[in-house]
């Protein structure tokens, strides 16, 4: 396709009609003035937002608010309301008709305020989960929030990332996307930069990379030529904005429940219709009879009262910085047994060389976190070691070091091992630092940022030492394979020019590579010794080493280099197999978190096992878990990768269930230890953040992603996030969790009674020939009442003290246990027998059937009051008040209070307004009523 020259780059980037993918990515850059090595200039930045807008779907739209209203009334029992109210109105009682509407009307309206409050609260959470991508502006990396890329960034991506917008790829490496949620085909589509012909499929080209698909392995660098709706994902018709569902297994299973109970009372209100005919009653009586059998029966509120019980539980979640991504997550978190987590969560995070072992040397590094402020030391000799000043002499022989003279006589010992060692971590990195705010910040990896922090401590500069030794490629790490690699070409003087030139096809190439001890050993067979020399690898030596420093607690590197001919400008795996010369060792310390401690404590009181899943070495695995307590029957067995590798189900399902540290696990054996631990009946809840992850989040019941440190794609497969990436959050969300649950619990033990109540007291009237003692209008008026004021409160309930030292609820236990269904059915009874017991006292005692219906009205709700406190926080607090005279405190059930406080005013006006009189056929009372 031809593209105008003179066409102006607005209007090329506000094109949808350009087929990129047939353009030379040369020619992208140019049509959209953008520079292939620095992107975009912060000037142009805020022309083109200005111009183009946000990087967002707006074209997207969830329900209306009328649709929302109306499928409030997709319930058989307010269809049923609304058939009895046009009855009644052809039956010529068009007051009662409407009264009924109105209570239809005024339930729905409740009911859908409060829950479409709850998901917006719920949806705003989601939203706060704010998409990052990795760009380059003015020559800099950053990473900045997706929905402020424009045409002409200059796009990183790397394994886990979701592609944030279409982007025409300019590099690749090894680049595999999903596309699957654009093509619908499963296959990986293998990526290069490639020019195609004009006519190409969607699906075929390989030269793009398109928003919302995800990258599965290796890494790539795109020019953004469209966003928001101008994206082949924001062209797509069905694309709807996505909905925050709160709908549950439980809650699925009650609304199943509702139906069936409703077809099984409708049979029963037919049959007693038809008997009641057949005794020679009118069909008015019997219809209103029938009426209430069915309202009273069906507790049409209670799984509304169920979804905003859950809102309001993962809306408290959030403030503590826990994200429910899937709702049915919630339930099982209260029978979570096992937890399974990386050294991620349980540390801070803020890595610190500590440990240096080069040239059969060893090390020490004072300073803590990102600080460049400190020094290496070697042991047992207080003389500090420092590069600064001195250059490197990067020519075909061997390495060696240039200077003066002078500054070699100042310092004539220079180990030349760990030298490179620094080196090696220096330029085998992907990440940077930054200042902001008068510190220094990692832009990237932590591990990579402590790793440049040391070689500055020893005066090696990234930019200087970047800038003669440029990257020419990479293979980024990978779980399989537990190494990365870069390849470094070499700048070299031109004394002619003098200038320095970069010499791609003739000088020397180099390889770094740093990774797991195993990982680079396998490829060495010698290693550098203080002076530069190779010698044979003694790889027991090495091993010895790593335990010593392992032992420490301190995660071990390891670093090895290649030299290569001119010729070579890329990278590939085979290069790696052998010939790698083994540089040394750096170990790197990760403090842990002070809260952990505490919070293992606590998991382990509440009979959850904690689990050490790790990539570290086995001992360096075992020193955490020894400092942290974590032990399974006053036991700490760890096992190796390799181990669990040679086991059949039966034995990793037994090491398993043992097992407490886990280390140097690939994705795969974590998948089978989710699965043995399943097998033996525990629920896991797991931690994960690269894409080799995504099979075991979705294994375990419960797949935890971080907030922070996680990747895309793990993010969106998984249940629920970490937004502080810390473990101490976890005890929160079991916390969370659990309240949850027992407020879901106390929620159905106070509504089903009245019910329950309800109906036993109408089959009672039938049974001995009396008017109903509720007419089906006051009942709908008790259960609105008793499921808005009195029930929702319940969500808001506190944790009692004890709520961390009880065992999990087992998943399979029914949420209604025996001990419950007895409860309810003896209240439900009790209410039955005082609402039919108080209508006939009154009834026979004064012959008013209206002041009998109000009065059994006023008694049941007083009785409902009682029983809200029996189970409440609040009344437990009375209690102990009674006893032991202590203080009566509210401040930890202000809703309790606010809804018995509504309820009283709301009876008040259901007795005492005359309107209300009117409409519920009830009567005014006086003080010695």
């Amino acid at each position: 396709m031809a593209i105008s020259l003179d066409k102006s780059v607005t209007n090329t980037y506000k094109s949808s009609r350009t087929q990129w993918h047939h353009v030379h990515f040369r020619e992208v850059a140019f049509f959209l003035d953008t520079n292939l090595e620095t992107g975009l200039t912060s000037t142009e930045v805020e022309r083109r937002q200005t111009e183009v807008g946000l990087n967002e779907l707006t074209n997207r739209q969830g329900k209306s608010i009328w649709l929302g209203f109306v499928l409030q009334f997709h319930q058989p029992v307010l269809y049923i309301l609304l058939i009895v109210g046009a009855i009644e109105a052809i039956l010529g009682s068009r007051t009662y008709a409407i009264a009924i509407w109105s209570m239809a009307v005024l339930n729905a309206v409740i009911f859908y305020l409060q829950k479409s409050s709850a998901e917006k609260s719920i949806a705003a959470v989601v939203e706060a989960v704010t998409k990052k991508a990795n760009v380059i502006r003015d020559g800099k990396r950053f990473r900045i929030p997706a929905r402020q890329l424009i045409p002409g960034d200059l796009v990183l991506l790397k394994a886990g990332d979701r592609v944030p917008a279409d982007l025409r790829l300019v590099s690749t490496g090894n680049l595999q996307i999903n596309e699957f949620s654009l093509t619908g085909e499963l296959d990986f589509v293998k990526k290069s930069n490639i020019s195609l012909s004009e006519n190409t499929p969607l699906a075929g080209c390989c030269n793009m990379a398109y928003a919302g698909t995800f990258v599965i392995s290796g890494q790539g660098r795109g020019i953004v030529v469209a966003t928001g709706n101008k994206t082949e994902l924001g062209k797509v018709p069905h694309s709807m904005k996505q909905q925050t569902s709160l709908s549950t297994p439980l809650i699925w299973k009650f609304e199943c429940f509702s139906q069936i109970l409703l077809y099984v009372v409708l049979l029963l209100a037919s049959l007693t219709f038809v008997l009641g005919l057949g005794q020679g009653l009118s069909g008015s009586e019997m219809f209103e009879v029938g009426v209430a059998l069915v309202v009273s029966a069906i507790p049409q509120g209670l799984p509304a009262v169920l979804t905003i019980t859950l809102a309001i539980g993962v809306a408290r979640m959030a403030r503590r910085n826990v994200l429910i991504h899937k709702p049915p997550a919630v339930e099982t978190l209260s029978s979570t047994t096992v937890i399974c987590s990386d050294t991620g969560t349980l540390t801070e995070n803020q890595m610190t060389v500590q440990l240096i072992w080069a040239g059969e040397q060893r090390y020490a590094v004072d300073g803590l976190g990102y600080s460049p402020n400190g020094t290496i030391w070697e042991v047992g000799n207080r003389q500090p070691v420092h590069f600064g000043g001195r250059f490197l002499n990067f020519g075909l022989g061997k390495t060696s070091e240039s200077g003066d003279a002078n500054s070699k006589r100042q310092n004539p010992k220079i180990n030349i091992a760990l030298r490179e060692c620094l080196i090696a971590g220096l330029l085998c990195n992907n990440s940077h630092l930054e200042p902001r705010q008068n510190q220094w910040v990692v832009v990237g990896d932590n591990t990579e940022g402590a790793l440049i922090i040391v070689a500055r401590k020893a005066g090696l500069s990234q930019s200087s030492l970047t800038e003669v030794m440029p990257k020419l490629d990479v293979i980024p790490f990978e779980s399989d394979f537990q190494y990365m690699a870069t390849l470094h070409g070499t700048k070299i003087n031109d004394k002619r020019k003098n200038i320095s030139s970069l010499i791609s096809d003739s000088s020397e190439k180099r390889i770094y590579v740093k990774g797991s001890v195993e990982a680079i050993l396998n490829g060495c067979r010698h290693m550098l010794d203080s002076d530069g020399n190779l010698v044979p690898l003694n790889r027991s030596f090495v091993e010895l080493e790593v335990e010593t420093i392992a032992k420490q607690g301190l995660q071990v590197l390891a670093f090895a280099k290649k030299l290569m001919g001119g010729h070579y400008n890329s990278l590939a795996r085979e290069h790696l197999e052998s010939d790698l010369i083994f540089i040394g060792l750096q170990g790197i310390f990760n403090p842990l978190r002070k809260e952990v401690f505490a919070t293992i404590q606590s998991c382990h009181s509440a009979g959850i096992q904690v689990k050490m899943i790790t990539k570290d070495h086995i001992v360096t695995a075992v020193a955490i878990a020894k400092k942290l307590g974590l032990q399974n029957k006053n036991q700490l067995l760890a096992f190796e990768g390799q181990q669990l590798a040679r086991m059949n189900a039966r034995q990793l399902a037994q090491a398993a269930q043992a097992g407490v540290v886990f280390a140097r696990v690939t994705p795969l054996q974590k998948l089978r230890l989710v699965k043995a631990l399943q097998s033996e009946g525990e629920i896991v809840a797991i931690t994960g953040n690269k894409v080799n992850d995504v099979a075991s989040l979705k294994q375990a019941n419960i797949g935890i992603a971080m907030g922070d440190a996680g990747t895309d794609i793990a993010k969106e497969t998984a249940d629920m996030l970490l937004m502080d990436d810390n473990f101490a959050s976890m005890e929160a969300a079991v916390q969370e969790g659990r309240r949850i649950d027992r407020n879901l619990r106390y929620a159905i033990a106070f509504i089903l009674p009245v019910h329950g109540g309800e109906c036993i007291a109408v089959l009672l009237s039938i049974l001995v020939s009396r008017e109903l003692p509720l007419l089906p209008l006051q009942i709908l008026w008790l259960n609105l009442v008793n499921s808005t004021a009195m029930a929702i409160p319940l969500a808001f309930e506190p944790n009692p003290n004890q709520m961390m030292s009880l065992d999990a609820r087992h998943r399979n236990e029914p949420l209604q246990s025996q001990q419950m269904f007895w409860q309810i059915l003896m209240v439900s009874v009790f209410n039955g027998i005082l609402i039919f017991g108080m209508y006939e006292w009154i009834r026979q005692t004064t012959g008013e059937v209206a002041l009998a219906r109000t009065i059994a009205i006023q008694t049941l709700m007083a009785s409902k009051i009682i029983h809200l406190l029996s189970i409440s926080n609040l009344g437990s607090t009375i209690a102990a008040k009674l006893k032991g005279g202590q203080a009566i405190s509210i401040q930890n059930s202000p809703a309790i209070v606010i809804g018995i406080f509504c309820t009283v005013v709301l009876q008040i006006l259901f007795s005492q307004w005359s309107v209300m009189n009117a409409l519920f056929d009830t009567v005014l009372l006086n003080v010695n009523h």
